[in-house]
């Protein structure tokens, strides 16, 4: 029998994650939690402390809202900005790795995209 999909992370795992990739540091956005890259915010715990706000592109939070709507999902707030929100508590922890490197290719300075080859 298949073992089912662990579903739900938490923030320290998202934050261990994203410590990993260059440059990247812990801060505060909107006095929540928060994962800068050179500054530029690329992801941050929702006031709520269930929800990631995540930085990407518009065609991938269309992607992903389409895919997993269950999970990924927007406010009136967001829908003008390129950033998507995420149901920690339903967030496959197998996806987080692409996920947030997504969220600092999108951060990232050009320099530092050309430095590390887009990581």
């Amino acid at each position: 029998m298949a073992k089912p999909k662990a579903i739900g992370v938490s923030f320290d795992k998202v934050k261990a994650v994203a410590l990993a990739l260059p440059e990247v540091v812990e801060s505060t956005s909107y006095g929540t939690p928060a994962l800068k890259v050179r500054g530029k915010l690329m992801l941050r715990l929702r006031e709520d402390h269930e929800t990631l706000v995540i930085r990407t592109s518009w065609e991938n939070r269309e992607r992903l809202m389409s895919i997993e709507p269950e999970v990924y999902f927007l406010t009136d707030h967001y829908r003008a900005y390129p950033w998507v929100l995420a149901r920690l508590s339903s967030l496959a922890p197998a996806v987080l790795p692409a996920l947030i490197a997504s969220a600092w290719r999108e951060a990232a300075p050009k320099a530092l995209l050309k430095k590390r080859g887009g990581a």
